[in-house]
């Protein structure tokens, strides 16, 4: 018989001390947000199915778990990402002019985990700015994210930065027809030189030249200067690398590593502009990821450029231990007795105060040290006054 208090794979609980620090670590970012002018929002868990979906690509799809709605009979999927979401507030009910500005922390599940999540069920926080075509509103979002990371975490970061735009402009001065773009895309993200060859071979020989140079070009700034001139007869390829650039001028300095990857194509159904990943040092997989998405609205009946990233929250809680303080706020072990007014209002004052007060029911100090206590409320001549704990003891 299967146990019951068994969870399905890479689904877990998370225990107090993970939980507050988590909890912790979300004030702290949104904080961040609001410092910025971002407003927070919370769509609902579920939705049906096509409005999930919209122009998120196959791999979203088969990351939503599918269910029927008993009321309409139509087919909901539980959300195994947010930005879609917020795409659908920003064109269908909020319906601002100019720039918008939106925050989210919520859970998403998805039906198998993907690189580097610990569960199914991963807790998102991110933001989104609408309304901005320009680089300006990629640079903002950009600086946002990692001082966003940077204020729970004091280890390097290393910025990844791509444009699926590049590609983009290179596919239409090929002429290539829908699907033949698509595995133009796929040869290039998987960096597949033997795929490529094969791709390029009923092209001329400069045509060829630049399909074959695309995967190459990877690495640090220098490799923008590189790609200026193997890309300089591809209409529009140039104004790509250009905004590369400007992020990095705008950022470089509050980052250990800036890397390029200029062949870096995920979420090339929906993604039209630069993208990013945020790595931690000693991690090998991105805590966070971003770019730019101006189609995503369209069917939602308003079309507007799009930026944004998310953070998986729990994975920068591991991330963030050795900086954050967990001494700054008082837990104190108090007696309870129902009689002694006195001791009444003074715990009532200290948790007032912000202090954690926790009441003797067994009238056991036990392991007060190793369960985070601090003080203990005693009585004296005096009253009822919060001691140190002695840890040597």
């Amino acid at each position: 018989m299967h146990p019951k208090w068994l969870l399905p794979e890479f689904v877990d609980d998370v225990l107090p001390k993970e939980a507050q620090r988590v909890e912790s670590i979300r004030r702290t970012i949104l904080d961040q947000f609001v410092g910025y002018g971002y407003e927070l929002v919370s769509p609902p868990l579920i939705e049906y199915l096509e409005s999930l979906l919209t122009g998120s690509g196959k791999d979203l799809e088969l990351q939503t778990f599918k269910l029927v709605d008993q009321m309409s009979g139509k087919t909901l999927g539980i959300r195994a990402d947010v930005t879609p979401q917020i795409a659908r507030l920003d064109s269908h009910l909020l319906g601002d002019e100019g720039v918008t500005r939106l925050c989210y922390a919520d859970r998403v599940l998805r039906t198998r985990p993907i690189e580097g999540d610990m569960s199914r069920e991963v807790v998102q926080i991110g933001a989104e700015l609408f309304g901005c075509s320009g680089i300006l509103a990629d640079i903002e979002i950009n600086r946002l994210l990692i001082q966003s990371i940077r204020s729970v975490v004091n280890r390097s970061l290393t910025l990844d930065l791509g444009s699926v735009s590049i590609a983009q402009s290179v596919s239409s001065w090929l002429s290539l027809s829908s699907e033949a773009s698509t595995h133009f895309y796929e040869g290039l993200q998987s960096k597949d030189t033997a795929a490529l060859e094969e791709f390029s071979k009923d092209f001329d020989t400069e045509e060829q030249k630049v399909i074959m140079s695309l995967p190459k070009l990877y690495g640090d700034v220098s490799v923008l200067d590189v790609a200026r001139e193997v890309l300089a007869k591809v209409p529009d390829a140039g104004r790509g690398i250009d905004d590369l650039e400007s992020v990095y001028q705008a950022i470089k300095d509050d980052v250990a590593c800036v890397s390029f990857d200029l062949a870096e194509l995920r979420g090339f159904q929906y993604h039209s502009g630069l993208v990013v990943a945020v790595y931690v040092e000693g991690d090998a997989t991105p805590i966070a990821r971003g770019g730019r998405y101006d189609r995503v609205g369209e069917a939602f009946g308003r079309s507007r450029p799009a930026t944004g990233f998310t953070i998986d929250l729990r994975r920068l809680s591991g991330c963030a231990s050795e900086v954050l303080s967990e001494g700054s706020q008082r837990k104190i072990w108090a007696p309870c007795m129902q009689s002694e007014p006195e001791l009444k209002t003074q715990i009532a004052e200290l948790r007032r105060g912000g202090d954690i007060v926790v009441e003797d029911l067994l009238d056991q100090s036990i392991g007060l040290t190793a369960n985070g206590y601090t003080h203990t409320l005693v009585k004296d001549g005096c009253g009822w006054s919060v001691v140190t704990i002695d840890n040597k003891n």
